[in-house]
């Protein structure tokens, strides 16, 4: 499992958490632009209770249920360091989503193809995945879509042939528009789409972004996930002022977090310090089930539905929906 346990550290080194952000590595809340970051709930903050950082923890509603489906919004699942939770924060909250009667597709966009598989498709096996969506001109969405064994919830998938469109895209006219233009058919039937990015700023990352509305930037509670954040938002930045205006960074998820731990603890409060309320509530905890899921094929509101790991990530599409960011 790509994302279920750390990569290991970044190629960046660090002197700790104090010379790292002096030295300019995780900028001030004011460089992120981020929309609906207030919270809007319809009862009181739960009694007593308080998230990882302090701040009182509100109760997220269970969302009311749709009259009608779609457009979508779409949101990124975005960092360039690998196994920060990515992938499996991408088919956890699209399955809690879809439990909460929303309709999610899922745009596996990493040519290791961790979320197909994840989600019990091989990719080895795929005669169509996304990369045909972006370089045949004659290719269509429905030929290339999967359903899965959760109601609600579909699949774009994609193999190791999505790591040539990165070398192929770079001919092409308007070649950071690309995916935008191949899931437009198919936005009015979805209410959210969720791309797991691959672990790299590249081509294939722009794209993602430039047909995004917003970010979420999985975040791994150690000092060296920390290192690669300034220069993210800088990408996002960029790709808001260069190609799409209404890009928003929906949110900053801790994820892996131990609260047994001071140095997880640190992490998060270092983050709460530099980006504010950016840093969503929600915190994903670091268990083994996760990867047991992904052995199975299975989200883990599924595989353990009872389990602690599924109460966050329901949890984490409450916030999502009170937060404006998600149907």
């Amino acid at each position: 499992m790509r994302d279920g346990t750390s990569d290991g550290a970044s190629d960046g080194t660090s002197n700790g958490m104090s010379n790292g952000m002096s030295n300019g590595a995780v900028p001030t809340p004011g460089g992120v632009a981020s929309g609906r970051l207030s919270v809007v709930v319809t009862s009181e903050t739960t009694q007593d209770q308080v998230d990882a950082v302090g701040r009182p923890l509100p109760h997220f509603p269970e969302p009311a249920a749709l009259a009608s489906h779609g457009p979508a919004r779409v949101i990124a699942m975005c960092n360039q360091k690998g196994g920060v939770g990515k992938t499996t924060t991408t088919i956890n909250l699209a399955a809690a989503l879809a439990e909460y009667g929303r309709r999610v597709l899922i745009v596996d966009f990493d040519p290791q193809g961790a979320a197909s598989v994840g989600l019990g498709v091989s990719p080895h096996e795929l005669d169509l995945t996304v990369y045909n969506l972006l370089m045949e001109r004659d290719a269509q969405v429905a030929d290339v879509l999967r359903h899965t064994a959760t109601p609600g919830l579909d699949l774009l998938p994609a193999n190791i042939d999505l790591s040539a469109a990165e070398v192929q895209l770079v001919g092409e006219v308007a070649r950071e528009s690309v995916l935008s233009r191949a899931l437009r058919p198919v936005l009015d039937d979805y209410d959210v789409v969720l791309i797991d990015c691959q672990p790299s700023l590249g081509l294939l990352t722009v794209n993602a972004l430039t047909a995004a509305h917003g970010v979420l930037i999985p975040l791994e509670c150690e000092f060296f996930a920390l290192r690669g954040v300034a220069l993210l938002i800088e990408t996002i930045e960029k790709v808001r002022d260069r190609l799409n205006p209404r890009l928003e960074v929906d949110g900053i998820l801790a994820t892996m977090y131990d609260s047994r731990t001071l140095h997880a603890r640190e992490v998060v409060a270092r983050v709460h310090e530099a980006f504010g309320d950016t840093l969503l509530q929600t915190v994903i905890g670091r268990t083994v089930k996760f990867p047991d899921a992904t052995v199975a094929a299975e989200p883990i509101t599924t595989y353990a539905p009872t389990h602690s790991g599924a109460a966050a990530y329901r949890q984490l599409a409450r916030e999502l929906v009170a937060r404006g960011d998600a149907a």
